[in-house]
């Protein structure tokens, strides 16, 4: 699944892949803004990415569409 982070004052959104539940991503997600905590989360590749909660621009959750190559 993708995750799609924006973060405040950066020119660029962290797009990440992981394998963790939209559920899961949005119960961390709503704690760490709540508390203005980490947002934390491990990616496909067994990496940790940590977000500072009050930072958090926006976040898009979804998977991303696999494959698309050539035309339609």
């Amino acid at each position: 699944m993708e995750v799609k982070i924006g973060v405040q004052h950066a020119p660029r959104e962290l797009v990440v892949e992981t394998d963790a539940s939209p559920e899961d991503i949005e119960a961390q997600l709503a704690e760490a803004v709540s508390s203005s905590s980490l947002f934390r989360f491990t990616d496909t590749r067994g990496r940790t990415i940590a977000v500072p909660g009050d930072k958090i621009a926006y976040v898009e959750i979804g998977g991303g569409v696999a494959g698309t190559v050539g035309f339609r």
